[in-house]
């Protein structure tokens, strides 16, 4: 469960890297309101997550998801770059949660 839990936790920092863009936006009160929605619910999951997991491992593993999730994003919506280079290091970021997974 506690896997879930930390998949769900990166997912909302997603959510909140995505509102921070809006607000730099547009800066209207929906946008600030999805950014503490977003922020709060990823630390809460997080924290439940630690409830099961080691706190270096689950750091690691939000992080990872929050960077891997806010690359593609900013990549498929927001115009930026989509070199090989680039993708290649989502890759390896990838590849070290997944092995974070395995050995655990």
């Amino acid at each position: 469960m506690g896997w879930i839990f930390l998949l769900l936790a990166g997912t909302f920092e997603v959510v909140g890297v995505i509102a921070m863009n809006l607000i730099n936006k547009y800066r209207n009160l929906q946008s600030y309101i999805l950014l503490i929605i977003g922020f709060i619910l990823s630390l809460g999951s997080l924290s439940l997550a630690m409830e099961n997991l080691p706190m270096g491992l689950s750091y690691a593993v939000w992080t990872g998801v929050g960077t891997i999730g806010g690359t593609i994003i900013g990549m498929l919506f927001y115009g930026e770059s989509k070199d090989w280079k680039r993708i290649s290091f989502i890759g390896i970021i990838l590849t070290a949660v997944i092995g974070l997974k395995l050995t655990s």
